[in-house]
């Protein structure tokens, strides 16, 4: 029997699939009964629009009016919608509007663009400085300077050869020789170290392969998005996740001009808001993709006062280090003065030349006379004190930029007179009167805005929180590692808020970007409730100086393998090179150091990944009981509280996965034993798509308090006086501190049955100890007056 479908409009739930050329639209199709039989409304498809040959992520698009060949091409899209339709799933689909991939042979447009120039009719949609580097395209391919290079340049029938890269040729000079001929391009190969600095096209963050596409224009959004529009009215897709909106030049003018052209259809926008911020009340989105909920839901299950012990222990352990890591405020300002320098230091170039440009015609005299050198400074101290990811038209930038942003930034000026290039950059920023020409102005700010999200992704989740280690579950996309908890009274008011605001928004626990699954994190976050013990544990395992590369690094080592949970060597190894080289004291992708990542990879092995790991993997078996009392209330909370939850592959059952590529593994449909957490998982998820008004736009959110010695560990909430979730929050303290006793839970109202464990009914005032006396959750359904 075919399951009725709910309502398209608005999924129940989500299922995030990763596509790969392993893992195609058939493979979906042939998972959809499994999944449909788990309770999702809706399957979340990775991008599905032509990509690098081999890609197995899809966000390096190559051709916007064709679905990729190696996932089945649209037929095989087509055909997975109608076995999700027959079964009673919709699809939401990923998609990439702020670039492409740097792949002229696969990309048509650019390939125009690269042979034509800026009067190709493509050259619009990239964003291009047609006036830097005279007028050539630089493209960072060469592994070596031009000089050693040339040899490895040719012409061959009728384009540029380097290795596997190709080039197309201007016309008219294929006969010229190769020095003459490279002069006579639209573009110029160039060392890949030049990136750095000397670029002249947008890129994402820092990587050169992906070139920023204009989308702001209308002619160019036409020509991306005609494919998944037509699909989308066609109804082969349902909703829209749109990759990083703020790499835009006018996110509010992108997903106004989108929420027209589908109809309104759901859109969730994968946003991070910064601790505090809001998400621009002006969009007509549905919301975010959930970063923000991972980061109320992760610090619910933290305990505060265990953060600051667990911080005094790591400083004890890595000091004298502790200058480099100990102080999370510190740590992130010297990330992003490292980045704006290095990594960013083209995209600072081109910010301070348009600054430049404006002040040098503005009509205020105030504004002249600014030298670059100046300007730049100053740019620079306000980008590094951003706590948002950027300001919006939108929104009030004042509140970001703002004067204690400014004192700050003129104490980097000797002479005063020259700091007061702090208050013409803080003008240009706010858009204030007489700050130049409309046109200059206008691409400042937004390049400035692009520039702070870039730096902010950059300096905090590519840098800081792989040089911030006290607590690795807290350094995650959308959190807050300098105050990781998150105290009961505080989420309910996010959950108000978001019911509110918000009630059909995405939120995530685990995403192919988390740089540890959410049962990993869980795991970890026991730590805060035993400190001394952990530090304890270390002392046992860690000899002074013995093997031990650096000490930051070696607690880090530690904890991953305490959140994996297994000593898996592969991946340990992996996940290691990749934070050592991330956090970039001692090697980089860039810059590596052989001998210390020799030195890593030697300690790591003898230690984490030898016999000392597994006393360390004991010890958490030792933990076992109140790590799947964190694991079991996240996953809980996430499918019950407002919002739309979207499951990541794989996450229905215990899923430990460390950074990528680790978490893009192919997973089993069905899991071979999906345990606990896939039976509340299920439970949830059928209770969503029975029950859609219950958790819908129109629903309520009513946070309930226990009563009792141990009130403070369960936390409790309502949905629309119908269903009533309860999760046990910091068990081991409460384990130590003699369990339940006498606490109870004063139900709302009427008969309520108990979806986890069908047949039993609760009324009145539950005793907790009852209430959980199988699992330390309970989810509950009122069937009828008392």
């Amino acid at each position: 029997m075919t399951p009725e479908r709910p309502d398209p409009a608005v999924p129940t739930a989500t299922y995030r699939l990763q596509l790969q050329p392993e893992f195609p639209f058939g493979a979906a199709a042939a998972a959809v009964p499994y999944l449909a039989s788990l309770g999702v409304s809706h399957l979340h498809l990775s991008p599905v629009l032509e990509s690098v040959p081999g890609s197995t992520h899809g966000y390096d698009v190559v051709d916007h009016a064709r679905v990729r060949g190696e996932l089945g091409g649209e037929e095989g899209l087509r055909a997975l919608a109608r076995t999700a339709r027959e079964h009673g799933l919709g699809l939401v689909v990923d998609i990439v509007p702020n670039h492409m991939a740097m792949a002229p042979r696969h990309n048509r447009a650019l390939w125009e663009v690269l042979r034509e120039g800026p009067k190709s009719p493509y050259a619009r949609w990239f964003d291009i400085d047609w006036e830097a580097q005279g007028g050539q395209l630089l493209l960072p391919v060469l592994g070596q300077p031009l000089g050693a290079e040339l040899g490895r340049l040719a012409v061959d029938g009728g384009v540029l050869r380097y290795y596997d890269h190709v080039f197309p040729l201007r016309e008219g000079t294929e006969e010229l020789p190769l020095p003459q001929l490279l002069d006579a391009q639209w573009y110029r190969p160039v060392w890949w170290r030049l990136a750095r600095t000397e670029l002249n096209y947008r890129r994402f963050f820092s990587i050169s392969e992906l070139i920023g596409v204009r989308v702001e224009d209308p002619e160019v959004f036409e020509a991306t998005h005609a494919k998944i529009l037509a699909l989308v009215h066609e109804g082969v897709i349902d909703g829209l996740r749109v990759d990083h909106p703020d790499g835009l030049a006018d996110p509010d003018g992108y997903l106004q001009r989108l929420h027209e052209a589908t109809g309104g259809r759901w859109t969730v926008v994968e946003k991070i808001l910064s601790d505090g911020e809001r998400l621009p009340a002006s969009w007509p989105v549905a919301g975010t993709t959930g970063y923000d909920a991972l980061r109320h839901i992760d610090g619910l299950f933290t305990d505060p006062a265990g953060c600051g012990e667990l911080l005094g222990q790591y400083r004890r352990f890595a000091a004298p280090q502790t200058d480099r890591g100990g102080d999370w405020a510190a740590t992130a300002r010297r990330a992003a003065y490292k980045v704006l320098t290095h990594e960013l230091a083209t995209e600072m170039d081109r910010l301070t030349r348009v600054a430049d440009r404006v002040c040098g015609t503005s009509p205020e005299p105030a504004q002249r006379d600014r030298a670059p050198w100046a300007l730049r400074t100053a740019l620079q101290e306000f980008l590094v004190r951003l706590e948002v990811y950027r300001p919006y038209a939108s929104g009030d930038a004042a509140l970001v930029v703002t004067e204690e942003a400014a004192a700050r930034a003129r104490h980097a000026f000797v002479d005063p007179e020259e700091a007061g290039a702090v208050d013409v950059v803080r003008d240009l920023v706010l858009g204030r009167a007489g700050a130049g020409p409309g046109a200059d102005a206008a691409e400042f700010r937004a390049r400035f805005a692009q520039t702070a999200s870039a730096l902010r992704a950059k300096s905090v989740e590519d840098t800081a929180f792989y040089r911030y280690v006290p607590l690795l579950s807290a350094t995650e996309v959308g959190g807050s590692p300098g105050s990781p908890a998150v105290a009961p009274e505080a989420f309910h008011a996010y959950c108000a808020r978001v019911q509110r605001d918000w009630p059909v928004t995405g939120t995530v626990v685990s995403t192919h970007d988390t740089k540890r699954s959410a049962d990993v994190r869980a795991a970890l976050a026991v730590l805060t409730e035993c400190p001394e013990r952990w530090a304890d544990v270390l002392a046992e395992v860690t000899r002074a100086g013995e093997g031990v590369p650096d000490a930051q690094l070696a607690w880090a080592a530690w904890q991953t393998v305490f959140g994996l949970g297994e000593t898996d060597a592969g991946r340990v190894q992996g996940s290691l090179l990749k934070h050592v080289r991330e956090a970039g004291l001692y090697t980089s992708w860039t810059e590596q150091e052989p001998a210390y990542e020799e030195a890593v990879a030697a300690f790591v092995a003898a230690g984490p990944c030898g016999a000392p790991g597994e006393h360390v993997t004991a010890f958490r078996s030792s933990l076992a009981s109140p790590v799947r009392a964190n694991v079991l209330g996240v996953a809980l909370v996430q499918l019950t509280m407002p919002g739309v939850p979207d499951l990541y592959q794989g996450t229905e059952g215990e899923y430990r996965a460390l950074v990528d590529p680790d978490n893009r593994r192919a997973v089993r449909f069905p899991p071979a034993d999906p345990g606990d957490k896939g039976a509340v998982t299920s439970a949830a998820l059928r209770l969503r798509r029975r029950r859609p008004e219950v958790f819908g736009d129109s629903a309520t959110y009513t946070p309930l308090a226990a009563e009792g010695t141990a009130a403070a560990h369960c936390v409790a909430f309502v949905r629309s006086g119908e269903v009533l979730t309860a999760v046990t929050r910091l068990s081991l303290r409460l384990a130590e501190a003699g369990g339940w006793r006498d606490t109870v839970l004063p139900l709302p109202p009427g008969r309520w049955a108990d979806v986890l464990d069908p047949g039993r009914e609760f009324t009145g005032h539950a005793r907790v100890a009852e209430l959980f006396e199988g699992l330390p959750v309970a989810l509950l359904e009122r069937v009828g007056a008392p």
